[in-house]
């Protein structure tokens, strides 16, 4: 049979060979289709150090949801992928990587190292890009960037440039964070602060030409190499006749100053404050207040320099240990104490960053955060999901500090920047006529090129390119919480100021994947979880299935294996149903299913089931697209799930099992085409959040042809919707399940055929659909009917709309009865109380929607009905 799937789901079978299909049928790329609406999205770029983890695998899954449905939507779409060159992290892997032949990367030289580099660069890119092929990305790799791309570098060297034209981009001597492992500066956000155990260290400083000491305490002893002050507060009376005399630093002997400031709080500590403004920003501050000297004690690799005297070459923290020793030796180490404290790490390498006068490049930032900030109240707003993220977006804008863009390494954008020996200094896009001239050697910080990313990679600074005026601003951003500092915030005022436009119109956040036990994944811990390896063993759908459905925007979530069982067991499901369906319909064809769905529709064919399920396929295709559009993927999944895994498969397949085992052909063919039409329209809503394997099973739907990546998305029919055929089959479905609760509390199996009595006003209907009820419930006698004499031994139910007794003497215990219908009626009693408390609260009376309104009465009026008949049922029950 060609059109047969195996027994089996194997998604190692499946997604094998699919994706190179898809590339090769240039199925990814923009239709290009005038009239269509364009929708675009520039992928985050993943750092050219390594596989990729699982937050990025969300970020891509989500980004391709959002892809593959506007696609099949009709849009005009563009996902643009692309990879970032990521300074410090790529330079510091390449540099340990040359490290186990014995090689630095001084003893290659600049360009022969960055050769190195290359060479690692295309190594992991193509790594890169074979995960995105198992994750099944959709991107138009035709349209692939990388931030070191010479379209990409050209729109950084300008940026830079009128950025320092209009003086906001400035070179000055600031203090800045140093990492000393990559011996390079750290803008703030690439700082994480970090608790660990420390100590308040107390020492004495003499005062010059005197026997007396003051006492000060610092977490840095060694940082008492460069201080230039120590300072008391002017209100305090315990040092007022010291101002203005000195003390003499211990061991170096070096006299400094003592000089009144607020920053001395006399409430904390002895009162006493040392001042090393080279190395801490609140000193930094008073230095500049007082005009000290700032004397640099530190090397960039973070040993001691010339100005450390004895303790020239040390490293930080061993000088800190001798100091220590040297101190107590002398008697001026009056106590340690132990703190814990926050002390401040590096983002990329994990040592301790070391505050550090330094001569940097910086953007001002006080304009472009005013930009970015008045954007908001536009109509150009970026709306980010969940809304919450605005305010951490706005915080973040109103209290940034400049950005320090330097950096010392030798991989990334060589700051367009030139000097000669005269001293003078050149900036331009293009290095400087004449001779004499040297380039800087640092390079910008990564954030800087990454954030003219979604414009850089359409082609701009030519802003008469074709991608940058159809495709920009892009459509979504789909990220991580963690880098809105980093990443976000930056796009945002950079796309404002040189194209007068925010970047994106969404922003999509996502949270952090984390252990089954809530902890953040990390090598430390030794919990990550390769992507890949989930899908060795589960397959791409069914970890794309996870990442969609595991938490709401914004939201962390947690990995679990039990969770990829059920999503690969979801999967099987949805294979055997088509399998099924397959094997019984593998010959009828597209006209055929298009002829019997209009004779549905018209209700010339076709049985209540059959309207039922189109019905119930038109309300899920609704809400589904509904809560797509709203980025609720995992409110998408569970409404796609409860569909397809309970009302298509376990009912509606299992209620055609009555057309399909009887003798009418043409019923059959109409059930058949029912049949597979929802499937082909359950595939085609599964397509963007699993697309391999619906792939499989779409080209082997008998009515369908080319590829579901390009097929129509879901529409509803309103011609379908059948809301008598809906509420009947509900019923029909309740009244089955209540059968079947009540023969297992009585321990009476289905094979035994027992007696069944119906009451209701719909017995018309009932009876028309009694060979279903006997199918499912195994009467033996069935009478339905309007007005019937209820027996007095007999186990009962209320459900909408019937009366259900079921004589079952010698098998129930009336007290029991009796107690169960108690129970029951306090269910519908307190079904009744959430009703009434939400009708009674007028702020939902006057403020949701009128159907919403009408909604809630219904239900009042059925669990009223319920709790009347129950509670007759147990006055009867009790009088006999």
């Amino acid at each position: 049979m060609t059109n047969e799937l195996t027994p089996k789901f194997n998604p190692t079978e499946v997604e094998a060979g699919r994706y190179e299909k898809w590339l090769e049928a240039d199925v990814f790329k923009p239709s290009g289709n005038p009239d269509a609406e364009p929708y675009s999205i520039v992928i985050p770029p993943p750092n050219v150090t390594g596989k990729l983890h699982l937050g990025h695998a969300w970020d891509t899954t989500l980004q391709d949801i959002i892809i593959r449905q506007k696609r099949m939507q009709g849009f005009d779409t563009l996902w643009l992928p692309g990879m970032d060159h990521a300074g410090i992290a790529t330079q510091a892997k390449v540099a340990a990587r040359l490290a186990e032949d014995g090689i630095l990367p001084q003893d290659l030289g600049r360009e022969k190292f960055l050769d190195k580099v290359w060479e690692w660069k295309d190594e992991y890119a193509t790594t890169i890009k074979e995960q995105w092929g198992k994750m099944g990305i959709s991107v138009d790799y035709s349209r692939e960037r990388f931030t070191l791309d010479e379209g990409l570098s050209q729109a950084v060297r300008k940026v830079f440039v009128q950025l320092y034209n209009k003086g906001w981009i400035y070179r000055g001597e600031k203090l800045i964070n140093w990492d000393p492992k990559a011996m390079t500066a750290l803008s703030d956000i690439e700082v994480i602060h970090k608790e660990i155990d420390g100590a308040f260290y107390h020492i004495t400083y003499q005062i010059e030409g005197s026997d007396e000491f003051v006492e000060i305490a610092t977490t840095r002893p060694e940082t008492f190499l460069g201080d230039t002050a120590v300072i008391v507060n002017e209100k305090d009376e315990r040092y007022k006749h010291l101002v203005g005399k000195n003390v003499i630093l211990p061991i170096i002997n070096r006299v400094i100053p003592i000089l009144t400031d607020d920053h001395a709080d006399m409430e904390k500590g002895t009162g006493v404050v040392k001042i090393t403004p080279a190395h801490d920003p609140n000193d930094f501050e008073v230095a500049m207040r007082h005009d000290l000297p700032m004397i640099n004690m530190m090397n960039n690799d973070g040993t001691i320099n010339e100005n450390g005297g004895k303790y020239e070459g040390l490293d930080r923290f061993e000088a800190r240990k001798q100091i220590v020793a040297d101190l107590k030796e002398l008697g001026q180490l009056v106590d340690i104490k132990p703190v814990r404290h926050e002390v401040g790490h590096s983002e990329r390498t994990g040592v301790v960053v070391e505050p550090r006068l330094s001569t940097q490049w910086f953007v001002k930032m006080d304009e472009l955060a005013k930009n970015a900030i008045a954007n908001q109240t536009t109509e150009d707003a970026v709306e980010f999901y969940p809304p919450r993220f605005n305010d951490t977006f706005m915080q973040w804008m109103e209290n940034v500090h400049d950005w320090v863009i330097s950096r010392q390494l030798w991989w990334g954008h060589q700051i367009p920047a030139w000097y000669n020996e005269a001293g003078e200094m050149y900036v331009g896009e293009e290095a400087p006529e004449g001779e004499g001239w040297t380039q800087d050697e640092d390079v910008l910080d990564t954030w800087f090129s990454s954030a003219l990313w979604p414009f850089s990679t359409m082609g701009w600074p030519d802003e008469n390119s074709a991608d940058f005026i159809r495709y920009f601003p892009t459509s979504t951003l789909v990220t991580g919480y963690d880098i809105i500092f980093f990443w976000v915030s930056r796009m945002i005022f950079q796309s404002l100021e040189f194209t007068g436009k925010s970047p994106f119109h969404n922003v999509l956040i996502h949270g952090l994947i984390r252990d089954e036990e809530g902890r953040k994944m990390s090598k430390s811990l030794g919990n990550g979880i390769d992507p890949m390896d989930v899908i060795e063993k589960y397959g791409a759908d069914a970890l794309r299935w996870f990442l969609s459905n595991g938490s709401a925007p914004g939201q962390d979530v947690r990995f679990s294996y039990d969770k990829m069982d059920a999503a690969w067991n979801f999967i099987n499901k949805i294979w055997n149903v088509s399998r099924y369906i397959l094997m019984n319909a593998e010959d009828i064809s597209a006209d055929a299913v298009s002829s019997a769905l209009t004779k549905v529709a018209n209700k010339t064919a076709g049985n209540v089931t059959d309207r039922w399920i189109l019905t119930r396929l038109n309300d899920t295709v609704e809400r589904v697209t509904e809560q797509m559009d709203k980025f609720e993927f995992g409110v998408a999944g569970h409404i796609l799930y409860n569909f397809i895994w309970d009302e298509f498969a376990n009912w509606y397949l299992e209620l055609t099992k009555e057309v399909m085992f009887g003798e009418d052909e043409a019923e059959k063919d109409i059930t058949r085409a029912v049949l597979l039409h929802v499937l082909d329209q359950v595939l085609r809503l599964l397509h963007p959040i699993m697309p391999f394997f619906t792939e499989e099973i779409f080209e082997k739907l008998p009515n369908t042809s080319g590829s579901i990546v390009v097929a129509e998305y879901p529409k509803v029919r309103p011609e379908f919707n059948d809301d008598k055929a809906s509420e009947g089959v509900a019923m029909l479905i309740e009244l089955i399940t209540v059968v079947r609760n009540i023969r297992a509390e009585v321990n009476t199996p289905l094979s035994k055929a027992v007696p069944m009595l119906i009451k209701s006003e719909h017995a018309d209907f009932l009876n028309a659909v009694s060979p279903y009820i006997s199918r499912f419930t195994n009467p033996s006698e069935l009478t339905i009917a309007k007005d019937l004499a209820v027996p007095e031994q007999a186990m009962s139910a209320v459900i909408t709309g019937a009366e259900l007794y079921l004589p079952l003497a010698g098998l129930i215990n009336i007290e029991e009865e009796i107690a169960r219908l108690e129970k029951e009626l306090a269910k519908w009693q307190k079904e009744l109380d959430l009703v009434n408390k939400k009708l009674g609260n007028e702020r939902f009376v006057a403020n949701a929607k009128a159907e919403v309104v009408q909604k809630e009465k219904d239900k009042l009026a059925d669990y009223q009905e319920k709790f009347d008949t129950v509670k007759a049922r147990i006055a009867e029950l009790k009088e006999n």
